[in-house]
């Protein structure tokens, strides 16, 4: 079982409607509704690239269908929240995924999120395992706020470490020891947040085998979250640069956006 599968079952108390490699879960939490969704491997999916866990065209669309399907169903009521459990190695590469639009399923996922966030929905990423490129994208980094348990297993980046030796013709220790020296090339859970992007580090006493203790913690530090986002609701990911470790380490991108937004104004 994965590490994905293991929080979403201890979240969601094995209430999921099984929906294959996109598992979703009505539940409540406190007296707040809370839709848990994960991605999670399947080795009976018709599409090999994607049997281990990895994003492809039925896992874009199914996240993109269970997100409007929350939409349309709260949308004269109360907004229900949204919990990513990311555990995603990657999008599913191959020859029919590209041709069969996987571009448009990941997209379509993203959109779906962005457009649950937009209309009131607080809508919560906590990072347990992989988070790893395109599959990031569309399940995750659309989430108004990013938690993540501080673990060594936690791991963000473009590109898996397998993936950046076979491109650079490294191997895989030479790519490790670079991440050392520069900390954007970084996988560990603690640079991603130096970068701005995580609301909040969990301490879990074994993030492969949640303990009762740990998850009514993580359920709680997810419930705060919530609520603050229901006080102030985030239609913009623009404060993720905002942050006092953004505005440390991303210092001369934030300068560059500055300097075209200028000019893109003058332009008008």
């Amino acid at each position: 079982m994965s590490r994905g599968l293991k929080w979403f079952a201890a979240l969601s108390a094995n209430a999921a409607a099984q929906r294959e490699s996109v598992q979703v879960a009505d539940v409540l939490w406190d007296g707040q509704h809370v839709r848990v969704i994960a991605v999670v491997p399947n080795p009976a999916n018709r599409f090999p690239r994607a049997r281990s866990g990895q994003i492809g065209i039925e896992e874009g669309w199914g996240i993109a269908a269970c997100v409007h399907e929350a939409i349309a169903e709260d949308e004269n009521g109360k907004k229900r929240a949204l919990v990513l459990i990311v555990d995603v190695p990657g999008q599913a590469f191959g020859y029919h995924e590209e041709a069969l639009g996987l571009h448009q399923s990941l997209a379509a996922a993203v959109d779906a999120y962005a457009s649950a966030r937009r209309s009131g929905h607080p809508v919560v990423a906590l990072l347990v395992g992989k988070a790893i490129s395109g599959a990031f994208l569309a399940h995750g980094l659309q989430a108004a706020c990013i938690l993540a348990l501080d673990d060594a297993g936690v791991e963000v980046h473009v590109m898996s470490q397998v993936s950046v030796a076979r491109v650079t013709r490294r191997s895989e220790a030479e790519v490790a020891a670079l991440a050392k020296v520069v900390p954007s090339t970084a996988r560990d859970v603690h640079s991603f947040a130096g970068l701005g992007a995580i609301h909040r580090l969990l301490e879990v006493a074994d993030a492969d085998a949640p303990s009762a203790e740990d998850v009514v913690a993580v359920r709680a530090a997810l419930l705060e979250t919530v609520r603050k986002l229901r006080e102030h609701p985030c239609e913009s990911l623009q404060q993720r640069l905002e942050t006092a470790a953004a505005k440390k380490s991303r210092a001369p991108s934030i300068r560059v956006r500055q300097l075209l937004k200028a000019q893109w104004d003058a332009s008008t």
